[in-house]
């Protein structure tokens, strides 16, 4: 018989605990058990692990090149009883979500309260990155269920149009185009204006618009994402044209919204992987985001009415 994880805990407790008696309160057992268990390692393993001094165990050398390996056990252990605590808190289950940043802001708070009404003791695992991997991580069916902006539906999943709406403008408080109730594109020429990075898709579609109508903006700050667009728009730094969700999510405090009189159509698309097993709760985690959706489209069709009545 080799060494069994018996042998491993005593070692362990008499390196933590220096002696056979303090070893023994640890592991609730005997002096003279841990001292034979010590011995039958020892004629295991072929190693000298101690050396005896005064009614003290010193750990030798190759004690201590043991213990490290141990303690590398023991933390595999430590992870594993990790994920069995965390799959018990579950019990009921866990929703798994990759998503776009923006969404784990703006969506999904509101569905999982809505949905754990329903469904008590789930629990939601958000990922929130950005393409491609995202759509990399869907393709390779780690999550239940993907969100996100590209209509292209990637390898391995299907797609569903969650929401659409057009994008809107974001102005700070008081600034004169406050004023118009629906905006022109005209109505942008020479103000100062906040814009997405280069590569987002929506940041060139707008671009490209501006280009067609021979209207020069004046760009003052670019950055990487709506949320600190609408930071910058709240420090009276400029205007912006962002996504509906988070223009919702930020209007009235320090900022409000108004609708293009063009439209730039944007798109959230609900991601589901081919391959990965369904549960009942997956199924009412999506109507709950549909749900959701319905109640954002009447949100900003309420919005835009309030600034056009006409």
């Amino acid at each position: 018989m080799g060494m069994s994880l018996r042998h491993i805990e005593v070692f362990r407790a008499i390196m933590q605990a220096g002696s056979v008696t303090g070893a023994a309160r640890l592991l609730f057992t005997s002096q003279p058990t841990v001292s034979r268990e010590l011995a039958r390692l020892e004629a295991l393993s072929g190693l000298k692990l101690f050396d005896r001094e005064g009614g003290r165990l010193l750990p030798t050398a190759q004690a201590l090149m043991l213990l490290e390996e141990v303690e590398r056990a023991y933390v595999g252990l430590e992870r594993i009883n990790s994920v069995a605590q965390s799959i018990r808190r579950f019990e009921h289950g866990q929703l798994s979500i990759t998503c776009l940043p923006l969404f784990s802001q703006t969506l999904l708070p509101r569905v999982f309260k809505h949905f754990q009404h329903q469904h008590a003791g789930i629990g939601l695992n958000i990922s929130a990155q950005e393409s491609p991997l995202l759509e990399e991580s869907l393709s390779a069916q780690r999550h239940d269920l993907g969100l996100t902006e590209n209509q292209h539906v990637p390898r391995g999943t299907q797609g569903e149009l969650l929401f659409c709406a057009d994008m809107v403008c974001v102005l700070p408080d008081g600034h004169p185009l406050l004023a118009r109730p629906l905006l022109q594109m005209e109505d942008f020429r020479g103000v100062d204006f906040i814009n997405l990075a280069g590569l987002d898709i929506y940041r060139q579609t707008l671009d490209e618009r501006f280009r067609q109508g021979a209207v020069d903006r004046r760009v003052v700050i670019e950055t990487t994402n709506a949320a600190s667009v609408c930071a910058m728009v709240r420090e009276q730094l400029g205007v912006a044209i962002i996504n509906p969700l988070t223009a919702m999510a930020e209007a009235g405090r320090g900022l409000a919204i108004r609708p293009l009189q063009w439209s730039i159509p944007y798109r959230v698309m609900l991601i589901r992987p081919d391959y990965r097993p369904s549960s009942s709760f997956v199924e009412g985690f999506c109507q709950s985001l549909r749900e959701e959706a319905m109640r954002l489209d009447e949100q900003l069709k309420a919005i835009v009415h309030t600034c056009n009545p006409l």
